[in-house]
Parts: C-alpha cells; structure tokens; sequence
C-alpha cells in the first residue's frame, strides 16, 4: 500500500503555506486568552515540544515522537495498562456513563492514587514528585479535552487517553478500548467508534499535528465499512500493515518505545556518530551507509547519498526485524517492504461473563456503603431477636426472669443510645469549633518553655550525679585511710580522749563529718530538694557498715 507524502515526509513550509502555522496562531490566541496556571504549564510544555520535534519530516514519527515525549515527561511511561483500569474502578470510574462530566478535583484524586501505587512499586532512589506528575498530566488533559474551558473532562476522554499513552501491550490497551466502544453482544458499535476515533485524534491535535492527523466522520466509515466487528476483527485491522492512516502514529509510538534501549555499535555517516540507540537506517544503494534516527528524520545526507535513494529501517544491529522494518523510497513515497506478519492473538468473539471484582478492588463509595448496610442487617437481627424472644412462650415461673432480662436490655439499650448521641454531640461540637490561632499560640509557648524547662533539669541533674560520682571517690579514699589507721599498731595511742559532753570518735562519726564537710561546699549553690540527694546518710541515722 502507498503511503501520502504527508504521513511520513514534511518539506520546509513557510508559517501559514499548509494550514500548520495558522492553526499555531489560533491555539497561541486561545491560550494566551486563559490565565490560568496549569494552562501555562501545558503551554510551556508543548511549546518545548514544538522546538524539539518540529524538524523531523515524516509526520508519523514527528507526531509519535512528541507523544513519547509527553509520555515520558508525565512517567506514564512507567504505568502499565492494568493499573491504569485498576485506578479507574478504584476511583469509581467503572460504573460512570461514558459522557458523564469529571471535574478537576476529581481527576486530580484519580491522578494522585495512580501514582502513589507506582511510588509504592519503584524503589527509594527512582521516587517521582508526585505533584510535578499529577499537575503536569492534569494540564494536558484537561489543555486537550477542555476546550469549553469548564474545568471539567468526560469520562470516556480520560479513558482512551490515559489507556494510548501509558504503558503496556499495544493489544491489550486495544482490547481494553474495544471494551468500551462495544456492545453486549461483543460487537463493534459504530457510533461509538467515532467517538473514539475523535478522542484519540485530540492526542495528535494536541501536539499541533492536526492538519495531518484530524478526524473525519469519511475515515471513520472507511476503516470498518459495514458489517459485525468482533475484538479479533478490531485488532487485526488497527495492526495490520496496511493500517489506517490517520492512526499510523500508534503502532509506531509503541515501536519507538520498543528500540529506545536498543544499540547499534556502527557510526552514522552523516553525524559521524560512533554507536547511537533507536533506529538504523540503512541505504539500499549505497554500500555501507547508514544513518542514525535523528540524522534521518531531518534529512542529514553526506556524500553521494541522496533523500531520494530507499533507506531499510532497522532496530537490530545485523538484521532487519519483519513487521517493524520499513522501506522509504523517494522523498514523496514510502512503501513498507512485505513480510510475513506474526499471527495476533486469538480472542473470544463473544465477550465473556465478567467477574465480580468489587472484593479485590472495591470503590470508596462502595465501602461506605458496606459498612452502612453491615450496621443496618446488624440493627434489625438484634431487633429480631428481642422480638423473638418476646413472643415465645414463657411459663409463669420463667415469668419474671424474662422480664428481668428484658428490662435490663432496654437498659441497656438506653444506655447505648444516650453516649452515642453524646458522642455524636461531642463529635459534631469538635466539628464546629476548631480552636483560634490564639490558642494555638500560646500552646506552642507553654510547650517551648516546658522543653526549655527539662533540658535545664536535665542538665541540672547531670552536673549532680557528676558531684556525687566525686563525692563517693573521695568517700572511698577515706574508708582505705581509716582502715589502715585501724590495722596500724599505733592506731590506739594516737586516737583522741573522750568527753562526756561529745559522742566517741569513732571511724563512722569521723567519716560522716568528712563527709558533711566535702559536701557542704558542693551543695551551697543547689536548692534544698536537690541538695538532699548528694548526702547518702539522713540526720541521726547511723550506718552501721561503716564501723565493721
């Protein structure tokens, strides 16, 4: 099949010579006529993109390069499909019609839980900024959706965005779509199909592709004339090689994802490049020519070569690869080379009967209805059961036990039902009165100076047990002198006479007036509480262990 020189190929146009400058100009107007921040945040990032991609020629690759780069810089790219339809049924979006209006609140809390669960996926080191991501993907979507500028986005527009441009098999974001654009009996509805046809060329409007890449309600008839269109039938006509043109850039958005790691250990004869990733071109007529994907995509040629000889696309370093390589001939024309497809996957015509996965991925809403209807069953059994056993029948002896106990149930019940409403009071009382700032002020003051206060004690208490470790040194060197003085044989002839006016001079009562003279001294500067703790003995008592 051939393909328009308009797919693949861009000639340096004046500003306004084919329709893409003036539509610049008119989305410069309409954004310079909104002040708000997430549009200038989108205004600033398509305008990055715009310089960076402009100058590829082939509108295929131009527009599916600038959508990498809008899926690289949001880190959708590190999002797979399934957790994308998981964040959708955890926020509720699985049960919403597909035109209801999403407000950007909303959205935004869709957008936060998506990545705090990648946060929780990627180690420390390869953390996103959380913020950056959600306001960045919020701005695009709703620059892109939101062109009445009503802060709100549908939500089948969320759908097929955020399931083209996050990550995953190119057939199951297709079969992921095909579920939502059929009907119960697995059949492809048309009407829905345009819907979908228009939202996903929004992408490319978006990135200033839309005189190549526009919607047409003749394409969308044409892709899938008439009759019934099962999942196979869908896949099988998107992904064949004679796709169809206005949606070339979305198989190829995945190859581009595909090849980025790949590495050709060649140079590139035009960039002169020694080993390069992505594509490789090679030149059907030129012996041992070939060109990196940037040197190619903006028309770089050195020596004999021409724009107008047959390049052979290839992500392998020998050998090209079957449905990805590809044959440009000429400037204008392009015919992709014929090769054998690989077979796609067989699925199911007729759709399945689909789980209940409400247990393994339950909604919030759905949660807080559980537990108010758990309360509700809980409320009546208790109900039915104090009927039942009122209406039984009771002998006269079992009487006035029955009563007994049923009073007391009341009673009880009463007793619950008043602390839930003072509860409930006291719950809607801390509702209503927040505490002022005032109050806030001075709580903070008390608690510094409470702070302040302990490491004061603290350090208080530090210096003390520091003069009570000296204290008891110096106790211990007494006691070693004393009881030499004891062992000595001129111990007894040396010692003092008594009086009857004072106690006996014994080791003890000399050790405790060492004692309380060293410890005077240290104790002068300490209030009386503290002071307390450094004598180890209380006025008039004798410890006996000093004498033995």
């Amino acid at each position: 099949m051939l393909y328009s020189a308009d797919m693949y190929r861009r000639r340096p146009m004046t500003r306004h010579e084919d329709g893409y400058g003036e539509d610049m100009d008119s989305a410069s107007d309409e954004q310079s006529s909104s002040c708000s921040s997430r549009q200038t945040d989108s205004r600033a990032i398509l305008q990055e993109v715009r310089s960076e991609f402009d100058g590829i020629r082939f509108a295929s690759y131009r527009c599916a390069a600038k959508l990498r780069f809008i899926q690289k810089r949001t880190n959708l790219h590190l999002i797979d499909i399934w957790n994308v339809i998981e964040a959708f049924r955890e926020n509720g979006l699985n049960v919403l019609e597909p035109q209801t209006a999403v407000n950007s609140s909303r959205l935004d809390s869709l957008l936060t839980s998506l990545y705090l669960a990648l946060n929780k996926r990627l180690p420390l080191q390869h953390q996103i900024n959380l913020d950056a991501a959600v306001n960045t993907v919020l701005s695009f979507l709703i620059t892109t959706y939101d062109v009445d500028d009503v802060g709100s986005v549908r939500v089948f527009s969320i759908k097929v965005a955020m399931a083209t441009l996050c990550s995953g098999k190119i057939t199951d974001k297709l079969r992921y779509v095909f579920s939502q654009i059929s009907d119960g009996n697995g059949q492809l509805a048309p009407r829905r199909f345009c819907d979908y046809l228009r939202e996903v060329q929004a992408l490319p409007a978006a990135v200033f592709e839309s005189p190549t890449f526009s919607y047409s309600d003749e394409a969308a008839r044409l892709i899938f004339p008439a009759g019934n269109v099962n999942v196979n039938d869908f896949l099988e006509r998107l992904l064949s090689e004679q796709g169809p043109e206005c949606l070339a850039w979305l198989p190829l958005l995945h190859r581009m994802a595909t090849v980025e790691t790949v590495y050709h250990n060649v140079q590139c004869a035009a960039c002169e490049k020694s080993g390069f990733t992505g594509f490789k071109y090679r030149c059907e007529r030129c012996s041992s020519y070939q060109l990196c994907q940037d040197c190619f995509w903006r028309g770089q040629t050195s020596g004999a070569h021409t724009l107008q000889h047959p390049m052979k696309e290839l992500i392998t370093p020998k050998s090209p690869t079957g449905p990805l390589s590809r044959s440009f001939r000429g400037s204008f024309r392009c015919v992709p080379e014929r090769r054998e497809q690989p077979d796609l996957p067989r699925y199911p015509a007729h759709p399945e009967k689909t789980f209940n996965l409400m247990h393994i991925v339950p909604s919030r809403l759905s949660q807080m209805e559980r537990q108010v209807d758990e309360e509700h069953r809980l409320i009546a059994r208790y109900s039915a059961r104090l009927a039942a056993e009122k209406s039984q029948n009771r002998t006269p002896s079992d009487t006035s036990s029955s009563d007994g106990r049923a009073r007391s149930q009341r009673e009880t019940i009463a007793q619950l039902e008043a602390k839930n409403q003072e509860i409930m009071r006291q719950i809607a009382r801390l509702r209503a009165g927040a505490p002022s700032a005032a109050a806030d002020v001075e709580l903070v003051s008390e608690l510094r100076a409470l702070r302040q206060r302990r490491g004061e004690l603290e350090t208080h208490l530090s210096t003390l047990q520091d003069s009570r470790r000296q204290l008891m040194g110096q106790l211990d060197s007494l006691m070693k002198m004393l009881k030499s003085q004891q062992l000595s044989p001129v111990s007894g002839s040396m010692s003092l006479p008594r009086t009857s006016k004072s106690a006996p001079n014994t080791p003890g009562s000399t050790l405790r007036r060492a004692h309380r003279q060293q410890t005077a001294a240290a104790a002068a500067h300490l209030d009386p509480d503290t002071s307390a703790l450094l004598d180890p003995f209380s006025p008039g008592e004798d410890p006996g262990w000093l004498g033995r």
